[in-house]
């Protein structure tokens, strides 16, 4: 297994404890703008709405999981997780309408960030870039933890 390889696995590692709890959970209190528009019912979130943000869940929690035996595959893994969840929560954000705009523009920019990070560490491998990660991840974490928050109130398990 290369440098990059291994330190990517090592970031990982560390940052799995701090997404699956993102991920895991939606019962955490969190700030962060309103979760419906004005006028609406808590039950005018669609279910297509609902499954969008249930896939954005899995897909955080696949990026979560990727295991050590993939090797050279791991940074590879990794890039792969992180453009499915940049997908699904583009995908959620659009299927929202406006919806919960605060909190998704938070995380994909936190995911905008982490995948730069990911990028930087696997070209140049170094304590401060394993550090760089471990701060984007947090943030993901974070905005995460804050979407589903919000979600949870019109799509209740999600």
């Amino acid at each position: 297994m290369t440098k990059p390889a291994r330190w990517l696995l090592a970031v990982v590692g560390c940052g799995v404890v701090l997404l699956t709890a993102a991920c895991g959970s939606s019962s955490s209190t969190a700030s962060g703008g309103s979760s419906s528009p004005a006028g609406a019912s808590p039950s005018a979130a669609s279910s297509a709405l609902c499954a969008d943000a249930a896939a954005l869940r899995a897909a955080l929690g696949k990026l979560s999981k990727v295991q050590a035996s993939a090797g050279q595959g791991a940074v590879d893994e990794v890039k792969a997780d992180l453009a499915a969840v940049k997908g699904a929560a583009t995908t959620f954000a659009s299927d929202a309408k406006g919806e919960w705009q605060p909190q998704t523009s938070a995380l994909k920019a936190a995911l905008t960030s982490l995948q730069a990070e990911v990028q930087k560490l696997a070209a140049n491998p170094t304590t401060a870039g394993v550090s760089s990660v471990i701060t984007a991840l947090g943030q993901v974490t974070t905005a995460a933890e804050q979407l589903f928050t919000a979600v949870g109130k019109d799509c209740p398990g999600t």
